[in-house]
């Protein structure tokens, strides 16, 4: 293997038939890969099939490169949708946040102790209040601030950013703007939001409010994808905390923010290590 990482991650999904397991296992050990790590799960329902195998290439008999060329003509025999990523190649991960920090210092906490394998080009934000948490981790800070009246000249801007930063994935932090259809369009399956409730329950402002006044016993957090549909994309990952009749709104607020940012975290972690597969508006997750 002429390649200096050793392992790599392929993913794969197709129309369900008999024989792909052990096709695409046969076509990794015909070349000499290990593996690492192996899941599969067919939907029923959908009739569609989804694997992620992490191969370990020491022993490998021909280049990433040529496994690629090889493998793309296994994939036209299924009608395979796939990709590989090397052992690694870190994400360029672009964080967006408004005045809530709990998100943003939670994964820059894990990014900074390596729980969290990408890179962070930068944090954008329609607030300066997190300026210097963010430079202080030695990332650059953008603020672009949202005129009502003027939303899209804030996003083309932020559009900008993302670009001239080359981001991979897009983090929602508690960024508290909707985001625009052509954006949500350009990161599809790229773009994670973090939503303080089961969706879709309690969608929109004040949701500690609505879950105080409705006497619920479970509180929770949704990260999911970002679509053109507000809070209704494929679910990436859930958490409840229970709380009971004497728990003030405060109390609610102060579990959530923590739920909040351990199912973020949990959630772009999955995402970094290519464990999400979506099919229209369902996931496979295939968890560590």
């Amino acid at each position: 293997m002429s390649d200096a990482t050793p392992n790599f991650t392929l993913v794969t999904s197709c129309a369900d038939q008999i024989g792909l397991v052990a096709a695409v296992s046969s076509f990794i050990a015909e070349r000499g890969g290990c593996l690492v790590e192996s899941a599969n799960h067919t939907d029923v329902h959908q009739g569609w099939f989804f694997m992620r195998n992490v191969v370990n290439a020491d022993a490998m008999n021909c280049s990433i490169e040529a496994f690629r060329e090889d493998f793309d003509s296994l994939a036209q025999r299924y009608g395979m949708q796939w990709y590989l990523r090397p052992g690694g190649e870190k994400q360029r991960v672009v964080i967006m946040a408004s005045h809530a920090s709990h998100c943003l210092a939670d994964i820059l906490y894990r990014w900074q102790a390596d729980e969290l394998q990408c890179d962070i080009p930068c944090v954008i934000s329609n607030h300066e209040n997190l300026r210097s948490m963010v430079e202080w981790h030695g990332i650059p800070f953008h603020h672009v601030p949202v005129d009502p009246d003027d939303k899209p000249a804030a996003f083309a801007a932020v559009e900008d950013i993302l670009e001239r930063h080359g981001a991979d994935c897009v983090v929602l932090a508690r960024y508290m703007q909707i985001i625009p259809p052509s954006l949500c369009e350009t990161y599809v399956g790229r773009l994670i939001n973090i939503h303080h409730s089961f969706l879709p329950s309690f969608i929109g402002a004040n949701p500690y409010q609505k879950a105080f006044d409705r006497g619920v016993k479970l509180i929770g957090a949704t990260c999911h994808y970002v679509t053109e549909d507000l809070d209704q994309g494929p679910i990436i990952e859930q958490d409840v905390v229970r709380v009971t009749h004497s728990s003030n709104k405060d109390e609610l607020v102060r579990l959530g923010r923590d739920v909040e940012s351990s199912v973020l975290s949990r959630g772009l972690r999955y995402h970094l290590e290519d464990r999400v597969l979506v099919r229209g508006n369902k996931t496979v997750v295939f968890n560590a």
